[in-house]
């Protein structure tokens, strides 16, 4: 039986478009990490604090958007998102003409707006696919993290090609256009019905679900792990291994895009075999390869293959975890649950940097503790998945 609906893949990719565009901007300060450092002399600890603050409102703001994308749909949500976007990255850009240290966190805090776009695309997409191909569709639509990709590929080079402003007004413009792409041409999935049920009380049932916590505490790692690495790499890569801005950045894009790419696989696989199985996979390899990152191998090629083969792990768990949110999830809570556990992939990627800047060992260039504390939590979580959660894929009745 053919459970293919007319109009998906187009809305799947105009959604994935949105994403893409969004990561770019919201993670525009992480390649100009080491530019604020030096033009502003900060400390590892206040470049971390300024990397992670529009993590940590993007992360607390899906929350509220998952349950706002149930009720207003996807196509206001995305527009909204992207047109509030906008002037937040002109104005980071003005922070940094200034050179103010405080203006450049305060605008960042504003910026966060911009990773609230995931707890709009999943709710909005579900709908359009049969519970069968969700994971399939949450991977493609996940691979919209690839904004983080292009973000350290192209914001360094553009900085040194146009100038520091105009890169940021090059990438307002392109939230714009593609707000007024999305207005245009996206559409609800047939059948889809505005729920307006109060914020609140939905967030507080979709709170008391085990599976939600259950799925935060593992998004919150594999989710968090990606994103932290995405936006703290830069900085990684220039104290460890000397690396300027624009390799740093270079290699930083093909950490992004190598779980960009792993992100869909993990939700096909899912989809096949369940999540379970991709989800301990996952974590084993992020907690065996975090252990080898600490040891610092020497050479391109070593140290290059560590990192793509940790950004593959995660980007099959995130696809992994959120196929599992997908077909545990009442579907009339999808958003809300979605909110809240994309909320916990984003404060998984906020404390990491903090904490590495805070524990960063100047006197032996080490950021040991950091990477053996993702250690201890991989191997926790894996525990955990292993002896306490089910790995049966709920049963979906055919044309439900």
């Amino acid at each position: 039986m053919d459970i293919r609906t007319p109009g998906q893949s187009r809305n799947l990719a105009l959604a994935t478009l949105a994403s893409v565009v969004a990561f770019w901007a919201w993670t525009i300060i992480a390649p100009l990490s080491a530019r604020y450092t030096e033009m502003l002399d900060l400390s590892p600890t206040q470049t971390s604090i300024l990397v992670a603050m529009p993590v940590f409102v993007g992360s607390l703001g899906r929350i509220l958007v998952g349950s706002l994308t149930d009720r207003f749909g996807g196509r206001k949500m995305f527009t909204l998102v992207l047109v509030a976007t906008a002037p937040a990255v002109i104005l980071v850009g003005v922070a940094g003409l200034l050179q103010s240290y405080l203006l450049l966190v305060v605008f960042a805090f504003f910026l966060g707006v911009a990773g609230t776009v995931f707890a709009v695309g999943i709710p909005f997409i579900s709908p359009w696919y049969h519970p069968s191909r969700r994971g399939f569709a949450t991977g493609v639509f996940g691979a919209g993290m690839g904004g983080t990709a292009l973000s350290a590929f192209l914001t360094p080079r553009l900085v040194g090609w146009i100038g520091y402003f105009p890169t940021h007004l090059l990438v307002a413009a392109l939230l714009l256009v593609a707000a007024g792409i999305v207005w245009a041409l996206i559409r609800e999935a047939p059948g889809w019905a505005a729920n307006t049920s109060p914020v609140v009380p939905k967030l507080v049932a979709a709170a008391k679900l085990r599976v939600t916590w259950e799925m935060c505490f593992l998004y919150g790692i594999v989710f968090g792990g990606f994103v932290s690495f995405s936006n703290y790499l830069p900085t990684y890569l220039r104290d460890i291994y000397a690396m300027d801005p624009t390799g740093a950045g270079t290699r930083t894009a093909g950490f992004a895009l190598a779980a960009v790419l792993a992100r869909p696989v993990g939700g096909i696989i899912a989809d096949k075999i369940g999540s379970k199985p991709v989800v301990l996979f996952s974590l084993a390899a992020v907690a065996v390869l975090a252990f080898v990152v600490n040891l610092r191998p020497d050479g391109e090629i070593p140290a290059g293959l560590t990192f793509l083969a940790m950004a593959a792990a995660l980007g099959l768990g995130t696809g992994g975890v959120f196929a599992w949110v997908g077909t545990s999830s009442p579907p009339e809570r999808v958003g809300a649950v979605t909110g809240i556990v994309s909320a916990a992939g984003g404060l998984g990627g906020y404390f990491p940097p903090l904490i590495m800047g805070a524990t960063y060992n100047a006197e032996e260039n080490s950021y040991a503790i950091g990477l053996l504390l993702l250690v201890g939590t991989a191997l926790a979580a894996l525990a955990y998945t292993l002896i306490f959660l089910k790995g049966q894929r709920r049963k979906v009745a055919v044309g439900s």
